[in-house]
């Protein structure tokens, strides 16, 4: 196991791992070289090896407060150059690899099973994921900061283009996955 600093990449990978998900964890310092032109290409956080489906993935860790969230309390903005660096590296792993977003909401509480279809708890704090194809991110993305370089996508829209992470998320089922119960805790 990689050793991860954000919570969130760490409860993700305690995710994968209990589902028996095959990935390697992506380790900045040892990034091999890239070309000249890529030398500053932002890296991603995990490669997650499925049935014909590979994705080369972007943790986005979000906090949700409030303990009785809501749909718009979902932020799903990152960088423009997350998007571009994401899709380059779709671009340099050729075929069989599409990068994604996965957001992973971090809660006080434990939310309602309305909200999410995909719920876990780890380290004693309550997540929550959505997952979103960066293609179907790129097409649909909106300015957010233009200060900041970043980017979101309009809650309806999000809703509409991101799914949940395990099954039915095509390619993503592990060895022995079980299917999704509303609530799992993950030691």
């Amino acid at each position: 196991m990689t050793q991860r600093i954000h919570h969130y990449e760490r409860a993700f990978e305690d995710y994968l791992r209990l589902r028996r998900i095959p990935y390697v964890a992506v380790d900045e310092a040892k990034k091999s070289v890239l070309p000249a032109a890529q030398e500053s290409l932002k890296s991603f956080d995990f490669v997650i090896y499925g049935d014909g489906l590979n994705l080369l993935v972007e943790i986005k860790g979000r906090r949700i407060a409030s303990r009785e969230p809501t749909r718009s309390s979902f932020q799903n903005w990152v960088t423009a150059e997350d998007v571009q660096s994401l899709r380059t590296w779709e671009g340099l792993f050729g075929a069989g690899f599409e990068a994604a977003f996965v957001f992973v909401y971090g809660c006080e509480h434990q939310p309602p099973d309305a909200l999410f279809q995909e719920v876990f708890e780890n380290r004693g704090q309550w997540y929550a994921l959505r997952t979103v194809r960066v293609g179907e991110y790129a097409r649909a993305m909106r300015p957010r900061s233009p200060r900041w370089g970043t980017v979101h996508v309009p809650t309806g829209l999000f809703e509409s283009i991101s799914r949940p992470f395990a099954p039915p998320f095509p390619g993503m089922q592990g060895p022995q996955s079980p299917a999704l119960v509303p609530h799992v805790a993950v030691a």
